[in-house]
């Protein structure tokens, strides 16, 4: 995989890391120094590439810059609770269980259960977005708020499909599987789908990085395989969204957006 990156001259030895690091990810790193990256400089220069500048690490694409930056989710941290966050009722985040996040995305929500009480582990397959996750850690790493929160957060990259099977081989159980999917295309209500707003900025640019792969994105082998090794497993769905693999949940907490499917493979409820 090949991918390019633009950078000012005083970020080089922070680009030279970033080469060093993509090139153990088997991701070839292309630089080129660009005197003043803005929006300007991102509507000429559509194509897809990652960007170093003094917000850290970015990816664009189409005039876009995006970045998973857990920094501006602390407001919403700060509002959260065990009572006030649906996904913390459907994970049980109150008994601090142990959980895997099988579709990373931005880790948004992984940001969220960990900052609740889980312990956490992020399972990432695209070395772009996975590096995006280490950048974003550790900034997080250094601020006063979020710091202390790092320690229940562990980035892996791997195949999901791959990392539970392995899991369920060695016969390794944990608490909470979380999936969110990212491309849940099997609508019930598609008319409705289409009136939706234009999809955020960093969705459309994840959209572009990880094209869909069919079933695999869809979630339906992950749900098998999660229900191998996990006491709970939670599915984030949107509303009228079709039930993954097309199987019933054991329990559902709805929302006005979006829903959490629950599985109990154990019959624990």
């Amino acid at each position: 995989m090949q991918m390019k990156c633009w950078y000012p001259a005083e970020c080089e030895q922070q680009f030279q890391r970033l080469q060093t690091r993509l090139a153990e990810l088997n991701v070839q790193l292309t630089g080129q120094l660009v005197e003043k990256i803005n929006a300007r400089f991102l509507r000429l220069n559509p194509e897809m590439a990652l960007v170093l500048d003094e917000d850290g690490l970015s990816l664009s694409a189409n005039g876009m810059k995006m970045q998973p930056d857990w920094r501006a989710e602390i407001p919403r941290l700060k509002r959260a609770s065990l009572k006030s966050e649906m996904l913390a009722r459907a994970c049980q985040l109150g008994e601090k269980p142990s959980l895997i996040d099988a579709t990373a995305g931005l880790g948004h929500d992984s940001l969220l259960m960990a900052y609740l009480g889980a312990n956490v582990r992020l399972i990432e397959r695209h070395p772009i977005l996975f590096v995006l996750l280490e950048y974003t850690k550790a900034q997080a790493e250094q601020d006063a708020f979020l710091q202390a929160h790092m320690s229940r957060i562990q980035l892996i990259h791997a195949d999901s499909n791959s990392y539970l099977n392995e899991l369920a081989q060695q016969s390794e159980y944990v608490d909470v599987v979380y999936l969110d999917p990212m491309f849940p295309q099997r609508d019930q209500n598609h008319q409705a789908q289409k009136k939706q707003a234009q999809v955020k900025k960093q969705m459309q640019l994840l959209h572009m990085l990880l094209p869909e792969d069919g079933e695999m994105d869809l979630g339906d082998q992950l749900l098998h395989l999660a229900q191998k090794i996990a006491k709970r497993v939670i599915v984030k769905r949107p509303r009228h969204a079709v039930y993954l693999a097309e199987q019933t949940p054991d329990h559902q907490w709805l929302g006005d957006a979006c829903r959490f499917d629950a599985y109990f493979p154990k019959g624990q409820i």
